[in-house]
């Protein structure tokens, strides 16, 4: 079995391809692949067969076939898109792709044919309120999330139809957060019935419970990103949890950190376990699906600071630093 992570380096117009060694989490380049606009987002099918790009400069999604050997892309085509998507992810079946426009301020679904290309008109395409950062659908396939930043600062709460590829407003529409949190992305816990915010403006990751019968989210409790003693200007990014469920991490830029928090396995409370300096302007960062290791990007330096993750403390021990090229963007792991 290969390892394999994908980078979107927005600034040079590619994806770059690294090995991945399972043993100690060191990363070697092995290539790129030229697109024609700056990648973004990032999704694979869960066959692992089929790669998705977001092309924010020239606003398409793309479509590759994944080689099973050597992880190189072939191009399976693009649809053309009226905005940027800042994300994406496909619905549990792999039958739809789901997008959200931060500038548009709106939501798209995309039906998938059995070869993974995408239907050139979408499904759905849903006004929602500017700064739509993030689309995901729960472990039922029933239900989809929208968390939109300050300004809007809302969380909208849509019935996903997996048969039609339809988004349906609760009959409670949105969440609204404390003023200024502004809730950015969010990671779904694998075995409560909890989701984890992390909030641009508000520095902080907040979890809520969910009620998977009304569909709707409840907000339980917050805690912040950053040092007591830190004073200066900040906004968080990313949010990613070990797939056990046991630690979360949320990306801080300014402070230029990793925070890193541990879940009770019961409760779901958070407590903080640290924080961890990292690259200039971490945007992107993702967890290896053995959750053992951590990969920080920094837009501001254009490397990745790779990391160890202690499977008991959730604490994150440096590792090495690697050069990836102008503004990284997004962190994709394949397992082939």
């Amino acid at each position: 079995m290969a390892h394999w992570v994908y980078l979107s380096i927005a600034g040079e117009n590619r994806l770059a391809r690294y090995e991945m060694d399972p043993s100690d989490g060191s990363l070697r380049h092995d290539g790129d692949v030229d697109v024609t606009g700056s990648p973004g987002p990032l999704a694979t099918d869960a066959a692992q067969g089929v790669l998705y790009a977001g092309l924010r400069s020239s606003r398409e999604i793309a479509s590759y076939a994944i080689d099973t050997v050597t992880a190189d892309l072939t191009p399976l085509g693009a649809v053309a898109l009226d905005a940027d998507p800042c994300y994406i992810a496909l619905d549990n079946t792999d039958g739809y792709l789901l997008a959200s426009y931060y500038g548009a301020g709106k939501v798209t679904v995309h039906a998938v044919d059995a070869d993974g290309v995408l239907a050139e008109g979408p499904v759905e395409d849903i006004p929602t309120a500017e700064r739509a950062h993030c689309i995901q659908t729960d472990a039922t396939n029933r239900l989809a999330f929208v968390p939109h930043t300050a300004g809007p600062n809302l969380i909208f709460q849509f019935a996903f139809d997996e048969t039609t590829g339809k988004l349906t407003p609760n009959s409670v529409a949105t969440v609204v957060p404390p003023a200024g949190e502004g809730p950015r992305h969010f990671s779904f816990h694998p075995t409560l019935d909890m989701l984890y915010f992390s909030n641009e403006q508000g520095c902080s990751i907040t979890a809520y419970r969910l009620d998977r019968a009304a569909g709707t989210l409840a907000r339980d409790h917050s805690l912040s990103t950053l040092r007591q003693d830190f004073s200066g200007d900040n906004s968080c990014a990313q949010i990613h949890m070990t797939p056990d469920g046991r630690h979360v991490y949320v990306t801080n830029r300014g402070h230029d950190s990793v925070a890193c928090f541990s879940i009770d396995p019961v409760s779901g409370a958070l407590a903080s376990v640290g924080h961890c300096i990292t690259e200039e302007t971490p945007r992107a960062f993702g967890i290896d699906p053995s959750g053992s290791f951590l990969y920080a990007c920094g837009q501001g330096t254009g490397h990745v600071a790779a990391y160890r993750i202690d499977s008991d403390t959730g604490a994150l021990t440096p590792i090495a630093r690697y050069d990836v090229g102008k503004n990284p963007m997004w962190v994709q792991f394949l397992t082939l």
